[in-house]
Parts: C-alpha cells; structure tokens; sequence
C-alpha cells in the first residue's frame, strides 16, 4: 500500500490535485507564491519584494496605456552571417528561442502612450538568448531612437538583457553597442529625453553603451547590473569583492543610478519625468 492510500484511509478524504501553475517558487525568498496574486502584484513577491521576471510583452502592458502600442520594426529578423555553429546551428537555436519566447528577437520597439503622453519605448528581454546584442536587436534600438529624434518624442528603454553582443553573429554584433550609442548622442543634441530603466540582470554590452546612457537612470530594486559576472570577476582580479556591488542598491550609492522604483511605480514616475522635465 502505498503512503498516498494510507493517508486516504486515515483521514477518510480523497486526495485533492492541484492545478499546474497554481502556485509559484519566489527566486528570492523561495516561498510559495500564489500565481495570481503574482499576477495582481505585477510578479512582485508579496514576502521579499522580490521583482520576478516578466518578458517582453508583459512590461510595455505595465508601462503604457492600455491598447496604445504600435510594433515598429518588427519584420526584421537576424541572418546568419557567419554560419556560426556550437552545439547546433544558429539558424536552429533562433528557430527555437522564436517559438519559445513567442519573440522574433531579443527587443521589441515602438511607440505608445504613458498617461496620456506619447512616447517612443524599446524593451529587451532577457528570455531570448539571454536578451544578447545582435543585429536585430542593435537595428531596431537605432531606428527607435532616430524616429524619437524625428518625431520630438521621450525616449524609454527598459533593459532586461544577461548577455552582451551575441558571439553568433561575430564583430556585426560588437558594432550594435557604438551604432546605438551613436544614435542616442544625436537624439541628445537634439534636446530629446532619454529615461533608461534596469531590471534583472542587465549585464554585458548593454550594461556598456546605451543602458547606461540614460538622461535619467532607474532600477528596479535588487537588480544585477554589471559588465562581467560577478564569478568572472572575482576568477580574474583574486580578491573578495564588496557585498551586492553589482545591485542597485550598490550602484545607487554610488551615482551610477538615480533612483530605485518599485515596478508598481514605474509607469507614475515615468510619467511624472516626463512632465518634470518639460517634454
């Protein structure tokens, strides 16, 4: 007899199943988490404030007005240049990432309304092979930040990227960091408002060039933000490295972030920059 048809015996009920996805692991405390009240709190633990992972789609329904957003550049999509090959091809992993993420690449751009105020917003996510810098990625960001430049909108970038310029696609990736560094040094001469917002992790190349190029800069609370992984640094230099130092809580303190934001707060204090600032 098995323990399940012992303990039904002994109490006199039948075992009760629970639905799949009922309930969620917290990553940060490891408390179990009701999924809708998950949902309700924007995926923001009710016991740590631990800011869970939501994608790409799930953050501009957080940030913009409700049936605001207009996908630009959606079409593109990455080629395979270098025929590049690890432990399956390029062509296969992108196939893959496409129909698991419900993504054709790591950002989605566009434009919509936040209160009312019309911006231009790129979001990255980090789902789609770590949220890494490709062509496409890099391609859109641009595009974003000129049609911004041309059209007098702000600019909103939420960063949510683990990796840098995508190995796959070689030096055409590296490049996407200048080309779009580029392109937001333009939209600055031209006056625009550019608010860069961090989530966990954003980490790599994107942590180097335009996520960290922000007129304003938030984070989410606890996020990693970085170049080099925290392990990668501390196997290079050989010293103990500061508690948190790549947190922003850590960054905060030190003037690389202007100010930490629960995510139920984002769309407010964006907005309120936004009119803050005259744009």
């Amino acid at each position: 007899m098995t323990m399940s048809q012992m303990k039904t015996i002994v109490t006199g009920r039948k075992k009760r199943n629970i639905p799949e996805g009922t309930w969620i692991q917290c990553p940060g405390c490891k408390s179990p988490v009701f999924n809708k009240e998950a949902e309700k709190r924007l995926r923001v633990c009710p016991s740590c404030d631990h800011h869970m992972y939501v994608s790409a789609h799930q953050r501009i329904a957080q940030v913009l007005d409700d049936g605001t957003f207009e996908e630009w550049d959606g079409n593109l999509l990455a080629g395979d240049p270098l025929e590049f090959k690890d432990s399956r091809a390029y062509t296969d992993r992108l196939a893959s990432e496409r129909k698991k993420t419900g993504l054709s690449d790591a950002a989605i751009t566009g434009c919509g309304m936040i209160r009312a105020r019309r911006v231009a917003i790129g979001v990255t996510d980090s789902q789609f092979i770590m949220g890494s810098m490709g062509s496409v990625v890099g391609e859109r960001l641009t595009r974003l930040v000129e049609r911004a430049t041309e059209q007098n909108l702000p600019l909103i970038i939420i960063s949510g990227s683990g990796g840098g310029a995508r190995m796959h696609e070689g030096i055409l990736s590296l490049m996407q960091m200048a080309k779009v560094s580029a392109a937001l040094a333009r939209y600055d001469q031209q006056g625009g408002l550019f608010i860069s917002v961090l989530t966990n992790p954003t980490m790599g190349g994107v942590a180097a060039s335009f996520a960290s190029l922000g007129d304003v800069v938030f984070a989410e609370p606890k996020a990693l933000i970085g170049f080099a992984g925290p392990r990668t640094i501390k196997a290079t230099i050989r010293i103990e490295l500061p508690e948190g130092f790549q947190t922003s809580e850590f960054l905060l303190e030190h003037g690389f972030v202007d100010r930490i934001v629960n995510r139920a707060k984002l769309k407010t204090e964006i907005a309120r920059t936004i009119d803050y600032c005259g744009k």
